[in-house]
């Protein structure tokens, strides 16, 4: 039976860097938010710095649409590691939904995964510089509005729960497999 993980978290808490030793550790497939976010921001000249307008995030949303449906389709024995970062807007629990959903249609497990860490942490994270290969915020104070106005969605009763700030990528990626109970 395959698994779908959804490593959630604000940006720079380790959800790419987490999901590369989750996938090597056991063989799932990452699917990370900037596979789908890239496509567009990448065209548009996304630099982490600056603001990305509300049409570039709607077209973001058709393409990350487009690899849910890719995903959907995907072997029942094929499990799934995304990531994303969802804020208490109602974008934020439409897109948690739609990956429970997801697992809900492929009958697989659904394995939230909240990862939390400092904001002095996630700062010092931001300018580090394969952020901008990825077209990956770069911004502290964008950082710190966001987190003041929109916050993080609230911790899913059924989530793992798990303070990157001072956990190496490969302790949290084992962190997630011992707490979800796979194996693989």
């Amino acid at each position: 039976m395959g698994h779908i993980f959804h490593l959630v978290g604000p940006p720079g808490s380790g959800k790419r860097t987490i999901g590369l030793r989750l996938s090597a550790l056991t063989g799932t497939v990452l699917l990370d938010n900037h596979l789908f976010n890239d496509a567009v921001f990448k065209p548009y000249g996304a630099d982490g710095l600056r603001p990305i307008p509300e049409e570039i995030h709607a077209l973001a949303a058709q393409v990350r649409k487009l690899g849910l449906e890719a995903a959907r389709l995907a072997p029942r024995d094929v499990s799934q590691i995304f990531t994303s970062y969802l804020t208490n807007r109602p974008s934020g629990s439409a897109a948690l939904q739609l990956v429970r959903d997801l697992a809900q249609a492929r009958a697989v497990r659904y394995i939230p995964v909240w990862l939390d860490c400092d904001i002095d942490e996630l700062e010092r994270r931001l300018s580090l510089p394969e952020r901008l290969e990825r077209a990956k915020l770069r911004d502290p104070a964008i950082l710190r509005t966001s987190l003041a106005t929109s916050g993080i969605l609230s911790l899913p009763p059924d989530a793992i729960r798990i303070d990157t700030s001072a956990l190496a990528p490969a302790d949290a990626a084992l962190l997630i497999v011992e707490h979800s109970g796979t194996l693989f």
